[in-house]
């Protein structure tokens, strides 16, 4: 199973889980379809996100919607309440709105409860509490107290969730619905994840799945909302941030360990994607 897509293994039909992580339980770069909601529980929690890194503070709370890649770093004397679930809990049918809608929610809304209403912090802490406190003593009829409570949650952030400014939306939306195609993109980020210091083309992934260049070149972008080549930009991109938040080390080895042919072609790929060159990048991380 490649690290960098994630399939959450749910205990049963209850397309929910959470599970607590200390400080240096360190996360490579992932994205998965469910919703990833993450509860500072002691401490300071260091995130990846899009093109920061975001410190929680002890007791904020912050979600990740549906593809969006993150990663978790060293965060000493810090534990974290990790809270995953598919949308397709909620019954469409039954409620009259689309999950379309739902996806809409958290993509637009506000991610970091810093910039939340203190009502809606307060409550969504106390409801994210009862679900680990749930998950943990199992009472009799759990599912039901934890379907009880996942609906309060969304209730809250339908009601009172602050929507993020457009240029602040992340620049991609999954469309990943079913797991066949979740299988086989996993295939080729496993592939991606076992040669990405190795020269990579198009034509080769394509080969390796089955598909010609061009259905494949189709079948990507349709499900990813990104170019392969984008995609393996990004991954080697992503590779080299963990590598300079974590390692100290000449910037030569970080393009080497992150898969880019040269230093050269690192610093002027990086300074494009990231907008600040690898060194500077570095040196911000030092200094926050």
């Amino acid at each position: 199973m490649s690290e960098y897509l994630e399939i959450p293994e749910f205990q049963d039909s209850l397309l929910f889980r959470t599970f607590q992580n200390d400080g240096m339980t360190i996360v490579y770069p992932h994205w998965h379809k469910e919703i990833e909601i993450i509860y500072s529980r002691i401490g300071k929690v260091n995130i990846g996100v899009r093109e920061e890194i975001v410190q929680l503070e002890e007791g904020e709370i912050f979600i990740f919607p549906s593809g969006e890649a993150h990663y978790f770093l060293a965060s000493p004397e810090s534990e974290r309440y990790v809270y995953q679930f598919n949308l397709k809990l909620f019954d469409e049918r039954i409620l009259r709105i689309s999950e379309d809608s739902l996806l809409n929610l958290f993509e637009t809304g506000e991610p970091h409860s810093r910039n939340w209403p203190q009502e809606l912090t307060q409550r969504a802490t106390e409801l994210l509490i009862h679900l680990y406190e749930v998950d943990q003593t199992k009472p009799m009829g759990m599912n039901y107290l934890t379907l009880g409570y996942l609906y309060q949650l969304i209730g809250e952030f339908y009601l009172h969730l602050p929507r993020r400014q457009t240029s602040n939306l992340p620049s991609k939306r999954s469309t990943i619905q079913h797991k066949e195609t979740l299988d086989l993109l996993n295939q080729v980020f496993e592939y991606v994840e076992n040669r990405y210091r190795e020269v990579i083309t198009l034509e080769d992934v394509a080969k390796f799945v089955g598909f010609s260049p061009y259905y494949f070149t189709r079948f990507f972008k349709a499900n990813t909302g990104q170019t392969f080549m984008q995609f393996l930009t990004e991954y080697r991109i992503n590779q080299a941030k963990f590598i300079l938040a974590n390692e100290n080390i000449p910037m030569a080895e970080v393009a080497d360990k992150a898969g880019f042919a040269s230093v050269k072609t690192f610093h002027h790929v990086f300074k494009d994607e990231v907008g600040q060159s690898p060194l500077q990048y570095r040196k911000n991380l030092i200094e926050s």
